[in-house]
C-alpha cells in the first residue's frame, strides 16, 4: 500500500477515536483532579501532533517545492 493509503487510514482511524463515547459518562479523575474525557483528549491531542508531523515529513511533496521555486528563477517574476 502506497504511504498515501496508510495516511489516509490512519486519519480515519483518528477521527472515528475523536468521537470517544466511551469517556461521556466516566466521572473518575486521573491523578486526582482531571476528569477521563479531558485527559483522553490531551493524549488525542498529542499523538494526532506526532502523526501530523510525521506526515510533514515523510509525504511532504517537495518536488513541487522545488519546482515552484525554479519558477521564481527564470527572471519571469513568477505569480503576482
Amino acid at each position: 500500500m502506497k504511504k498515501t493509503g496508510i495516511i489516509f487510514l490512519i486519519f480515519l482511524a483518528l477521527a472515528v477515536l475523536h468521537q470517544d463515547f466511551w469517556n461521556w459518562d466516566n466521572a473518575n479523575l486521573v491523578f486526582g483532579f482531571m476528569p477521563v474525557g479531558l485527559f483522553y483528549h490531551a493524549c488525542y491531542s498529542l499523538v494526532a501532533a506526532l502523526f501530523w508531523g510525521t506526515v510533514m515529513t515523510v509525504a511532504w511533496p517537495s518536488h513541487l517545492e522545488k519546482w515552484a521555486e525554479q519558477g521564481d528563477m527564470d527572471g519571469k517574476g513568477g505569480a503576482q
